[in-house]
């Protein structure tokens, strides 16, 4: 199958899979992402993309990763505005809201779903459900991960090179048989299977005794062994079960 634009961070990705190629890819949309909300390009500086992240706001964990990324102005712009939203959104809610009389009942440890008989909770809610970075990752991600099957569908070769990979972490392997059951045929679908399922429990097995030689390497009668693969274990231990490997270094914005 000839390399194209959309195909070519699918192969950059099994090439450099790791333990995981889809965190790979993962990873290299959300710094895209942070380089377009916060890099050289000076997208904050736009009304239309400052509008967009008043919106949907950011979540927790890319509020951190924005203020490693260095761009303190940019931040403080992007801030200014997402502020003046929830002021607006805030001003508009505390006019209307009227205490429930029953507020009480069931208490803060028995809740059931998302929603609430207090205005201001679902406010709230609605605001920390949505991060424009989260959301936009996950569009990109998909649209990959069709163009993973495609390729797989179609290029013999790249069936080959998925194969040879060290298989995947848990929750993509989860996305990925997802999309298996979504975009393959029946023939297609056990074929894929066939090959997945004894991929995912040998490399998860694998990773095992990593973790489990690097105990043993603490050991005194093992103080002269070799490490073999183990010295990183810990990191690759967790990702393979969790997705991203935690020793990376934050992304930051390049002088």
């Amino acid at each position: 199958m000839k390399e194209q634009i959309h195909t070519i961070p699918i192969s950059d990705a099994m090439a450099n899979a790791g333990e995981c190629p889809f965190c790979y890819i993962e990873r290299k949309t959300e710094e895209h992402m942070m380089d377009f909300v916060l890099g050289h390009g000076a997208s904050y500086m736009e009304s239309d993309i400052r509008d967009m992240t008043d919106r949907e706001g950011f979540c927790r964990a890319h509020f951190k990763k924005m203020f490693d990324y260095g761009n303190s102005l940019g931040n403080a712009w992007i801030l200014k505005t997402l502020y003046q939203r929830h002021l607006e959104e805030m001003d508009k809610e505390f006019k209307n809201f009227k205490p429930e009389s029953s507020a009480r009942k069931g208490g803060i440890f028995n809740k059931k779903g998302t929603s609430s008989s207090n205005s201001i909770v679902d406010w709230i809610n609605r605001r920390e459900s949505s991060c424009f970075i989260c959301s936009s990752v996950q569009n990109t991600f998909q649209a990959y991960m069709k163009t993973f099957f495609t390729m797989y569908k179609k290029d013999a070769d790249f069936r080959t090179q998925v194969v040879n990979t060290k298989g995947f972490c848990l929750d993509h392997f989860k996305v990925l048989c997802e999309g298996a059951d979504e975009m393959l045929s029946d023939q297609e679908r056990n074929e894929f299977y066939a090959i997945m399922l004894p991929l995912m429990r040998e490399n998860v097995s694998r990773v095992y005794d990593d973790i489990a030689w690097f105990i043993e390497k603490y050991d005194y009668k093992n103080r002269d062994a070799d490490w073999k693969t183990s010295k990183d274990a810990i990191q690759r231990g967790m990702q393979k079960l969790r997705g991203s490997d935690p020793s990376l270094p934050p992304h930051i914005l390049k002088k």
